[in-house]
């Protein structure tokens, strides 16, 4: 059975940075389900016609054709039923969907307005372009004035944004619990967004929540490591060996 994984990259097809792509990459992985994934870009929009919308990720699995990296874990969760499951049952996947909406509506706009500026240079020029305008408009400002002020932003999103999460992860290794889930790669794309486009680091050394990134980035062979960090994000010795 043919998987395809339409998935968001840079100017360098090996920078894969869009948090919603990775959690559909960790699914996959989870289900031990392999999908070739492939670079798509901003202004590659008619490439995604076939599946009726202009946003990565779509997976293409065989016949079905699902769009939306939720859609896409309840398609796996369901069409896969037989291997390890991402939500351990309908009272996590209840709570996976508010821990993607929490994720989506309070984490993103945070962390984005600490890495946007740092995007553009990893873009192709006509993708360049296109990101610097819509997300202009979007936020009202030139992206440099977007993440001035962020090393004083760093200090609240640490404390004030992160507390479940530090909480949560003080007292288990993982946010489902026992065992990784889909929970974990929701949260954890926020995390490996930023990990990949910028060298602001976001996480304190030491911080639980620093130290789950790197179980998360550990998982599936390491599958999260394969796209080299261009911050303090990745340890020094997995660094050297990129």
């Amino acid at each position: 059975m043919s998987r395809t994984l339409y998935d968001l990259a840079g100017e360098d097809p090996a920078c894969r940075f869009s948090p919603f792509c990775w959690r559909s990459r960790m699914a996959l992985a989870h289900k031990g389900l392999e999908a070739d994934a492939v670079p798509w870009r901003f202004t590659e929009g008619e490439r995604l016609g076939f599946s009726g919308q202009g946003k990565v990720p779509v997976l293409v699995d065989s016949e079905r054709t699902v769009a939306d990296s939720w859609h896409i874990a309840c398609w796996l969760e369901d069409r896969y039923a037989d291997r390890p499951s991402l939500f351990d049952g309908e009272g996590g996947r209840a709570v996976s969907r508010f821990v993607n909406a929490w994720t989506d509506g309070v984490l993103h706009p945070q962390v984005a307005r600490m890495v946007v500026a740092d995007i553009p240079p990893l873009l192709a020029p006509a993708d360049r372009a296109y990101f610097r305008e819509s997300r202009e408009k979007r936020f009202g400002m030139a992206l440099e004035r977007v993440s001035a002020d962020r090393a004083e932003r760093v200090e609240a999103f640490r404390r004030e944004v992160l507390h479940p999460l530090r909480v949560t992860l003080g007292q288990q290794a993982w946010i489902g619990g026992e065992a990784p889930g889909y929970a974990d790669y929701i949260v954890f794309g926020a995390f490996q967004w930023a990990r990949v486009c910028s060298d602001f680091e976001l996480l304190e050394n030491g911080d639980p929540v620093a130290t789950w990134r790197e179980r998360v980035l550990d998982l599936h062979g390491g599958l999260a490591r394969t796209v080299p960090a261009r911050g303090a994000a990745a340890p020094a010795s997995v660094a050297a060996a990129q």
